[in-house]
């Protein structure tokens, strides 16, 4: 969890971990109407660097409009909040959480209340701990695009990951895996996901996922290293075509996946395309691939 003896950015002011505090009767906390982003902060030579900042902070705002949300700040204002807290929490690596959300009205209807925005940056590790693992095909589907905004990270969206993710980690498995109201492979409750087949990658359309910073990355990347990149509807079926699958994420980074259900990938480990995306990947977000050097925000 978060450095207790760090601060927490608050619609301007540096708070005491201890003293960010929200009212209980805060509309986001009971209608899911918050939205946020997953950013990442990592170790350089050249001191902490913050990956992909602006298009993360750009869809905070997007998401924001979409949920009626009128922004106090600039987005070149919240990016500076976000360095400056990096460096007032003395971070070197870790997790970067900005949230925006409405506060203290009950009824559904958001109209008139007031719109904060608070920032928490503490050390986290790789969301999923494994080198490799094992996933459940859930019994929930993703939620249907004609029901909201799949481009915008909106907290109430999560409520669906979170159940799929439980009756996962009940079964037996480390993460879960959830299906499209078509029945094709969306993503896992927090993570994209590719499928390998020789030199092509393979990973759903967007449109019923939230098409991540980290997917676009990694097929950025995978193409500079010769690979073919596609984006194509999988079904549960087709899983025995793929030599590997991998999740990808923020939280999750890169991370291959064993299993899914009783199908087993190569070996049931890191398959060797995996093993070069994610050793790739590394190099870019730790300031040793020069040509990525525009995906880093440095804290001065």
């Amino acid at each position: 969890m978060a450095d207790k003896k760090g601060y927490i950015w608050m619609d301007g002011k540096f708070t005491p971990f201890a003293k960010a505090q929200i009212h209980v009767l805060n509309h986001s906390l009971h209608y899911g109407s918050a939205v946020f982003e997953g950013i990442r902060c990592y170790a350089t030579e050249s001191g902490p660097a913050i990956f992909r900042l602006q298009e993360h902070i750009d869809r905070l705002f997007h998401s924001a409009q979409t949920m009626g949300m009128k922004m106090s700040f600039t987005k070149k204002q919240v990016a500076q909040a976000v360095l400056d807290l990096v460096k007032k929490n003395k971070l070197q690596e870790g997790y970067i959480r900005p949230i925006v959300f409405y506060g203290e009205k009950m009824g559904l209807d958001p109209a008139g209340a007031p719109v904060k925005l608070a920032i928490a940056a503490w050390p986290w590790g790789k969301y999923l701990a494994k080198e490799s693992v094992s996933v459940k095909t859930s019994s929930f589907a993703r939620i249907h695009p004609g029901s909201s905004v799949m481009t915008a990270k909106i907290s109430g969206h999560y409520a669906n990951s979170i159940v799929a993710s439980l009756e996962a980690k009940k079964a037996g498995f480390d993460e879960a895996l959830l299906l499209d109201w078509r029945g094709n492979i969306a993503e896992g409750p927090g993570e994209n996901i590719f499928f390998v087949k020789n030199k092509t990658l393979y990973t759903p359309k967007a449109g019923t996922i939230l098409p991540g910073l980290t997917r676009d990355s990694v097929m950025v990347l995978a193409r500079e290293l010769g690979y073919g990149v596609a984006e194509k509807d999988v079904r549960l079926k087709d899983l025995p075509k793929y030599d590997e699958a991998f999740f990808v994420g923020t939280a999750a980074e890169i991370n291959a996946i064993g299993k899914i259900d009783g199908h087993i990938f190569g070996a049931g480990g890191e398959g060797a395309v995996t093993g070069e995306i994610r050793e790739n990947y590394a190099k870019i977000i730790h300031g040793e691939n020069k040509k990525y050097k525009k995906w880093l925000s440095y804290v001065k």
